[in-house]
């Protein structure tokens, strides 16, 4: 059940309108233009949840405001820490639908893991999020409270700022480009959260069209593609989309971004016992990393129940280590963070286990 009434569905959310037509509206109803500014700051600099905070309103604008508008925030329903600090928000959207968002913690930074969607469309075998199928995407203003409620909780419970986001949950951020662009531009703007787009991440599968487009609309964030394999078999295998974006067209979409942008890939690469975990599919990821400027994140992966997917003897993440520095191409392997709570990559699933807030 939603928890908001349906008198407030009926409305229009306010933080659907930009200042343009925030000005429009207010000079409708017989009141100064700035009053628009006034309120675009509260939405989204103050990030305010409800008009009655609005104190550089008078009560009977607010009230007028009110009859029309309604601010179909997010909230942060359910919350689970993980020994290693991680925290996994479960997050109620105005339709009741639930995402999931996580604040990664360690020494030098906070990172904000934020979806995109409300499940997924693309099927990838080892993704439990892919098992929810898509409903719906997500507009820019959810994408915004995600990154916003993660920035609260760092200053909370680690009395330090965000300073990266990974849109790396639930969903494809590439198959919701209008709105991801548009939240993306609400989080770096100065009247917004002013985060630099330089420390930003965007994830994709590898939707070919999209990532042309993302070099045609000369976007300042950073690009990370879910590789896996370098092999067209393997990485079909394990991810379907791969059938219709094949790596060879994948390779052609990278150039040109590599070419409008100037700016390198990461490819993020888990590796599993017995299916990409020898030599020929470490010597296939070398020679695809040459085709631009890249870098790899070897991944440890995260179980979802099944048992179809096993993760990588150690000394088989070490072989690929050895193979891509033999071509000269940075690669870390990064060990996920919050395993035990489901909020590693691949987990985010909507299990429902986690602690309601009071």
């Amino acid at each position: 059940m939603s928890f908001f009434t349906m008198e407030q569905e009926q409305k229009r959310d306010i933080r659907k309108l930009s200042l343009a037509e925030l000005e429009v509206f207010f000079l409708s109803i017989g009141e100064k233009k700035f009053r628009a500014k006034q309120v675009y700051d509260w939405l989204w600099n103050k990030r305010l949840k409800n008009f009655a905070e609005m104190t550089n309103l008078s009560k009977a604008t607010r009230e007028r405001i009110e009859q029309h508008f309604v601010i179909n925030h997010i909230r942060v329903d359910q919350m689970k820490r993980s020994v290693d600090g991680t925290i996994k928000n479960a997050v109620k959207l105005y339709d009741g639908k639930i995402v999931e968002s996580v604040l990664i913690p360690t020494p030098k930074r906070i990172t904000a893991c934020v979806s995109s969607q409300v499940g997924c469309s693309l099927d990838c075998n080892f993704c439990a999020t892919a098992r929810l199928k898509r409903m719906r995407n997500l507009h820019p203003d959810e994408i915004f409270d995600q990154v916003a409620a993660i920035m609260e909780e760092a200053k909370v419970y680690f009395d330090r700022p965000l300073t990266n986001i990974v849109f790396m949950g639930m969903g494809e951020p590439l198959l919701n480009y209008a709105n991801l662009l548009e939240a993306i531009e609400k989080i770096t703007s100065p009247e917004g959260l002013g985060i630099s787009p330089k420390r930003i991440t965007v994830s994709t599968v590898g939707v070919c069209k999209m990532i042309r487009k993302l070099a045609d609309d000369e976007v300042k964030f950073n690009l990370a593609v879910s590789l896996h394999s370098a092999i067209n078999e393997t990485r079909s295998r394990l991810m379907p989309i791969n059938d219709s974006n094949p790596l060879e067209d994948l390779a052609d979409a990278l150039r040109y971004w590599y070419r409008k942008t100037k700016r390198k890939v990461t490819y993020e690469y888990v590796v599993w016992k017995g299916i990409n975990d020898d030599e020929a599919h470490a010597l296939a990821l070398a020679k695809f990393c040459q085709i631009i400027p890249s870098k790899v994140n070897l991944i440890q992966y995260n179980p979802i129940d099944d048992g179809e997917f096993q993760q990588a003897d150690p000394d088989k993440l070490d072989l690929y280590v050895q193979v891509l520095e033999r071509f000269d191409i940075v690669a870390k392997v990064r060990k996920s963070r919050g395993q035990d709570i489901d909020a590693a990559c691949g987990q985010l699933a909507n299990k429902n286990d986690l602690v309601t807030l009071g």
